[in-house]
């Protein structure tokens, strides 16, 4: 089936066009989740702890990318709408220069600056050294990275999300092949999870970036740009939220990090890279299917075809709404089997985990209306609603939600926090979807 941007999308057209992004996604976080499956099994759960202690701050870093794609995609889509493909073409190298650039700076700071960040973060002695080298080793590949995150919003743009899809298996496969023969064959330890890591993220951006600079037949090529700043603040503002959402949601893993350790200990902070592990995958199926949906919003606004607006936003209300009581509904059955993979050699961090994530569970019923909400606005080429979305979705109401319900529940208050801020930030949703129909006519 050949889809373009410019079609009516039905329920079949519109799954069929978002499956690559979706399944793609999905499978970026489950060769993520096999990382912390070899080290929680081979080498240990302080290494295991000590590899989500620092995961936040590689992301805050990673997340650059994900901002240059999301507000820059939005951009050009929305530029095709209107029927300017050179300037598209133009804008979307900036893009990706962009992007090296920025890799490059902040590859340099954060292995400058990791040992302090660690002992910020709450490193203890047992775990210092684990933590600075799994990042330093990532952040020699955190260009790719980038250039992962950046490509995989662009190739749908481009009309092409099943290059996407097959770029991603290709560098998980390499990942989850490495893992185990890094750590589990020749006994690498986080090391070895840091090396097959990035040898993965290599795939992932440079095979997207031989594509464009070739003759190629998607909506997209790399043409000869000139620096345009105006442009590119353009694309970074409107892709905020998407930085806002990597930057607050690995400020609030570290809050949760701190509490853990008060609370639980080593273990606490286990369980909950475990969480986190998991939840990568059930979140992965509702940012796959914005990726998918971002390009096809941004066109139609810029070819002002409201209709098609109304349709795309009246179809995502319905499969995010039955998508995450369905999600909510697995990740029950699922807590046991799940936490018995990653910890079931330790009795105590296993039950711990497991009633975790059965708590945890109840945040999926909301967590995709709020991040197709944020990705609409995105798509809209309104960067500040969906910041603002994302800042208090990920931030505020979880922050606020960690540091006061463990007074109320004790640890559990720690895993009902993000259930609670889902709750307010599908409120803060409603309020802006209804509050901007009139300016964009998608009601």
């Amino acid at each position: 089936m050949t889809i373009q941007l410019s079609d009516h999308f039905t329920y079949k057209k519109l799954l069929h066009f978002c499956l690559s992004p979706i399944i793609m996604m999905v499978f970026t976080s489950i060769y993520g989740v096999v990382d912390g499956l070899f080290v929680s099994n081979y080498v240990g759960k302080v290494p295991f702890a000590a590899i989500n202690l620092v995961m936040p701050f590689i992301m805050i870093l990673g997340g650059v990318g994900f901002m240059i794609g999301a507000g820059g995609s939005a951009l050009v889509s929305k530029t095709i709408g209107e029927g300017k493909k050179d300037k598209a073409n133009r804008y979307f190298t900036m893009m990706i220069n962009l992007t090296i650039l920025c890799g490059i700076v902040l590859s340099i700071i954060g292995i400058i600056f990791i040992r302090p960040i660690s002992y910020l973060l709450g490193a203890t002695p047992a775990m210092i050294e684990d933590c600075v080298i799994y990042s330093r080793l990532v952040f020699l590949f955190n260009t790719t990275f980038m250039l992962q995150n950046v490509f995989q919003t662009f190739l749908a743009t481009a009309e092409k999300p099943k290059l996407g899809l097959l770029t991603t298996v290709a560098a998980g496969i390499t990942n989850m092949t490495l893992d185990a023969l890094f750590i589990a064959v020749f006994k690498w330890g986080v090391a070895g999870a840091a090396l097959a890591t990035g040898i993965s993220q290599c795939i992932g951006g440079i095979f997207p970036l031989i594509y464009f600079l070739r003759p190629n037949n998607s909506l997209l090529q790399l043409k000869k740009t000139k620096f345009e700043g105006n442009i590119l603040l353009k694309a970074c503002t409107n892709g905020s939220s998407e930085l806002m959402t990597n930057i607050s949601g690995s400020l609030v893993s570290m809050l949760y990090n701190f509490q853990l350790l008060k609370f639980a200990g080593e273990n606490g902070v286990a369980a909950y890279g475990v969480l986190m592990y998991i939840q990568f995958i059930f979140i992965a199926i509702f940012i796959g299917y914005t990726i998918g949906t971002a390009p096809i919003v941004g066109y139609h606004y810029g070819a002002q075809n409201y209709s098609e607006l109304k349709n795309m936003l009246r179809k995502s209300i319905v499969l995010m709404g039955s998508g995450g009581i369905i999600m909510m509904i697995l990740a029950r059955i699922l807590a046991f089997p799940l936490a018995k993979i990653f910890v079931g050699y330790d009795v105590e961090l296993f039950e711990m985990t497991t009633h975790a994530f059965k708590i945890f569970a109840f945040a999926f019923i909301l967590a995709g209306m709020n991040i197709f909400t944020s990705s609409f606005f995105t798509a809209l080429n309104n960067g500040g609603v969906s910041a603002i979305i994302s800042f208090l979705r990920t931030l505020v109401f979880q922050m606020l939600s960690v540091l006061i319900l463990p007074m109320i529940l004790d640890l559990d208050g720690i895993w009902w926090a993000i259930t609670v801020a889902e709750v307010f930030a599908f409120l803060i949703s409603l309020i802006f979807l209804f509050a901007k129909r009139n300016k964009y006519h998608y009601m």
